[in-house]
């Protein structure tokens, strides 16, 4: 999904996010695989955090991203540093113009925006076929645990010095679906301005992925929880990493 107001509160509302720890687990499992690495594509990439941390460590990176909005951010920030980065606006549905990478990734929930098997299998087709044979794709979801017994049927809240939002997890009709309804108030001179955004995600089980990854050419290498580089995920694991390979045929 593309967001719309929030694009612009995006880094300020995620300033406390792990992206040092994308960043390393990405190199960990280059490390693993012991494969040679020089082309990422970063699908879903938001405003370029992890996309410029990982072309500071010199590789070659694409950001693909459906927010024009998130995209202008990101392209900013690389401009002030100096960082060549590649920037494409399309949705992941629909991905065109890329091909021959050595690696995709995709994080921070942007496969839990996939909520339809129809379009999951469209997704990792779409990135098989931008991947060169043996290439490595790492993506990240809500667990089941998680979505379970932290996030559905929560309501968070936050308060900045000049932005503050009430968040609602409402749960679906499917295990693992969640609707995100975000109430944001904006400080404006001496006033506040509201705005509304609903986020639909649902999460699937591992065999679910493997699956689908399976039928798109992909061979499941590697699954771990909460950034650990180890092939294990403990029972109460909030985030699950899955790492698939490109068969060569």
């Amino acid at each position: 999904m593309a967001y719309q107001q929030m694009a612009h509160y995006y880094d300020q509302l995620m300033q406390d996010a792990p992206y040092d720890k994308w960043r390393f687990f990405t190199e960990t499992m280059i490390q693993q695989f012991g494969k040679s690495v020089v082309s990422i594509a970063d699908l879903g990439c938001g405003t370029g955090q992890i996309t410029t941390r990982l072309a500071r460590s010199g590789y070659q990176m694409i950001g693909v991203d459906y927010s024009s909005d998130m995209l202008s951010i990101a392209e900013q920030r690389a401009s002030n540093e100096k960082i060549p980065v590649q920037w494409l606006q399309q949705n992941l549905l629909d991905l065109t113009g890329i091909e021959n990478q050595d690696m995709a990734i995709s994080y921070c929930d942007v496969i839990n925006y996939i909520t339809e098997e129809d379009a999951l299998r469209t997704v990792f087709a779409n990135t098989a076929n931008i991947l060169k044979p043996g290439g490595i794709f790492i993506f990240d979801v809500h667990s089941l645990y998680h979505a379970r017994n932290n996030m559905v049927n929560q309501t968070f809240a936050e308060v900045y010095d000049d932005i503050s939002y009430i968040w609602f997890c409402v749960e679906g009709d499917r295990q693992g679906e969640m609707y995100h309804d975000l109430t944001f108030f904006v400080a404006d001179d001496n006033k506040y301005s509201r705005f509304d955004e609903l986020h639909h995600q649902c999460t699937f089980p591992i065999e679910f992925y493997k699956r689908l990854l399976n039928e798109n050419g992909f061979d499941l290498q590697h699954l771990a929880g909460d950034f650990s580089p180890h092939h294990y995920i403990n029972e109460d694991a909030e985030r699950i990493f899955i790492t698939a390979v490109k068969r060569s045929e």
